[in-house]
């Protein structure tokens, strides 16, 4: 006698999942070229300036527009895949390419008209001075000065 399953051709649960996850990771593996990256940043600061650093390997000068307004500083850019090896002959593409965007709030303190860019050897750095009221004044205690001295001894 033949059993009679109502469920027959319902996938299972675990069937649903695992191919939920399969299908998420395939698709992640064939289409991480095509999702958009954000170069590394290192951004610290010393009594004079705040400096940034990117990371931005074969990225051409030439492609990188960087601007502050608002007080918000954005660097854009692109790195372009090259055309040199024919695609078909890649056995793996794990670096990003396409154009990124980055931006960073600017404390009121640093003069965004003072920035100055350098790119050497892939690394971008930004050296956005301070402003000279925000930077820090050191205070000379004077000793034994006459007008302590006058004042200490008239007690």
């Amino acid at each position: 006698m033949r059993t009679l399953t109502p469920f027959r051709g319902v996938p299972t649960l675990q069937e649903q999942i695992n191919r939920l996850f399969n299908d998420a990771f395939e698709r992640s593996g064939q289409e991480s070229n095509l999702t958009a990256w954000a170069p590394a940043v290192d951004i610290y600061e010393n009594e004079h300036e705040l400096v940034v650093k990117g990371d931005l390997p074969d990225v051409d000068p030439k492609d990188l527009d960087i601007r502050v307004e608002n007080n918000i500083l954005t660097i854009r850019g692109e790195r372009k895949f090259e055309k040199k090896v024919d695609e078909a002959n890649y056995l793996r593409v794990e670096r990003a390419y396409g154009s990124f965007s980055r931006s960073f709030s600017l404390a009121n303190t640093v003069n965004p008209d003072g920035i100055k860019a350098d790119y050497q050897s892939g690394v971008l750095t930004l050296s956005i001075p301070k402003r000279e009221e925000a930077k820090p004044k050191q205070i000379k205690v004077n000793v034994g000065t006459p007008a302590v001295a006058a004042a200490a001894s008239a007690k």
